[in-house]
């Protein structure tokens, strides 16, 4: 390692060591952390009160991988339904491109389908990228489809580079650049996604491989992305953990120590420990331009972090939806639901059908007099979802209509009167449970299943109409 010189910093205006020159360790044995990962216990979180910066970038922006990690976890997605998604995603990130990229697999006929589809609408954002293996015949693949980014594979860990290819440090280095080189020999621009980088050593091979990366980038002219990859959710957010779990520590050091511009640097978060919103926000927060998504957060074991939490952050952050049209976030979570066949559990945040139902019946109470004392802001504005109640021996026909209207989504002219007769059945029903001695609120299903038992034909009706038909069918 180099000695560090004095230099004058712009960005902070003061004397400051210069960047650290970090070289590989090309070690004889993994470093598998066995201290932090023992892998019989839970895995542990050790602190060295080592403090960085915040330093939010100028411009920060999600990417897509609902049609790569996501469809890695749910029924693949018809030709039509990526498309369909596709489109909403781009109304979705608006005119500026705040969902940015949306990256593809190429190989089956149904993928390349899928490609030629999407640029052929024309759409400026999401930018279509891809995801390969990395070797020259599927760099022809991309060539061929006339995809100008693909992510590709340079798994960083010990664990990966000795227990699973059973390379060591240099060779797995110099393998890795080979095939970045070959990319940028095609024309490619080449993406390069940092599996597993919670485990690795980070000044053993992270910075020096990152380096050695921006010296390709810096001879070629061409952007050499990074994306971080959380493989296994082991980041945390807090200020002064220790390396390698540190997220903040991970995207400080590649900007300070491998000099990785924020616009080059991605991350790529999954949801084992329940933090992957928390941890790609502090990515933004020390750094890192963009946030690798999936809609409704689905992809490998525990998913990747939702698209729909992370554009919310960007609003809660930025002060502004900068063109976003977040009432798409529901007509994706209705198409999920409706037309592809998967179910959202409901308390999801945002796409859930109850989110913003409340069941405490004081609160439904509170709701029914003014929203805003129990829903998180106007749902009904900004989501295109109003806030539902739950059902109670106080609901009375107001709090039913509300429920109904609530559950099957009906507005304007569509909405349900208290004074409809179907109210006063549903009422005469709730109001037995109760006078036999129920003291919990009802839940959905519960209604549902009195309103099908009631009038199945009114029933039908009503589905329909949620789904925005005007007739029904058998």
């Amino acid at each position: 390692m180099m000695k560090p010189r004095l230099e004058f910093s712009d960005k902070s205006n003061l004397l400051e060591q210069s960047v650290y020159r970090y070289e590989l360790q090309d070690v004889e044995q993994p470093n598998l952390y066995r201290q932090l990962f023992d892998y019989e216990s839970i895995p542990k979180i050790s602190f060295n009160h080592r403090h960085v910066p915040i330093e939010m970038p100028a411009q920060i922006w999600v990417t897509d991988t609902t049609f790569r990690d996501g469809q890695q976890s749910v029924s693949p997605f018809t030709v039509e339904q990526i498309v369909e998604l596709y489109k909403m995603f781009s109304r979705l990130g608006g005119p500026k491109g705040i969902i940015r990229q949306s990256e593809f697999f190429l190989y089956t006929d149904k993928d390349k389908a899928a490609v030629r589809a999407c640029q052929e609408l024309g759409l400026p954002f999401p930018e279509i990228t891809s995801w390969i293996r990395a070797n020259k015949k599927d760099f022809a693949l991309v060539k061929e489809m006339e995809v100008a980014e693909t992510g590709i594979l340079v798994s960083c860990s010990d664990y990966h580079i000795f227990t699973k290819m059973g390379l060591t440090r240099a060779k797995a280095m110099d393998q890795y650049l080979g095939i970045v080189k070959d990319a940028l020999d095609a024309g490619i621009r080449p993406r390069c996604h940092f599996e597993d980088i919670t485990r690795a050593d980070f000044y053993g091979f992270v910075v020096p491989f990152a380096t050695e990366l921006m010296k390709l980038a810096n001879e070629s002219g061409v952007p050499i992305k990074i994306r971080a990859c959380d493989t296994l959710g082991y980041g945390v957010p807090y200020p002064g953990a220790a390396l390698p779990r540190s997220v903040p520590g991970i995207i400080y050091g590649l900007r300070h120590y491998a000099q990785v511009p924020s616009e080059w640097i991605e991350w790529h978060g999954h949801n084992d420990f329940h933090l992957v919103v928390a941890n790609a926000a502090t990515a933004w927060l020390y750094g890192c331009g963009g946030i690798n998504c999936s809609m409704l957060g689905i992809g490998e074991r525990t998913g990747n972090c939702p698209t729909e939490g992370m554009l919310m952050e960007y609003a809660s952050l930025r002060g502004t939806t900068d063109g976003m049209d977040f009432s798409v976030i529901t007509e994706i979570a209705e198409y999920f639901e409706n037309v592809i066949g998967h179910p959202i559990p409901p308390r999801t945040p945002f796409v859930g059908r109850s989110f913003n139902s409340t069941r405490a019946g004081i609160h439904a109470d509170g709701l029914l007099k003014n929203e805003e004392i129990y829903n998180i802001f106007d749902t009904a504005k900004i989501l295109n979802r109003p806030a539902t109640v739950a059902v109670d021996s106080h609901s009375g026909l107001a709090g039913i209509a509300h429920w109904i209207n609530g559950y099957f989504r009906l507005r304007g002219d569509l909405a349900v009167d208290k004074r409809d007769d179907i109210v006063a059945k549903i009422k005469v029903e709730v109001d037995a449970e109760y006078a036999h001695g129920r003291n919990t609120v009802m839940g959905d299903d519960e209604l549902v299943s009195i309103l099908r038992r009631i009038d199945k034909t009114r029933f039908k009706q009503l589905a329909f109409l949620a789904k925005g038909l005007e007739k029904t069918e058998e």
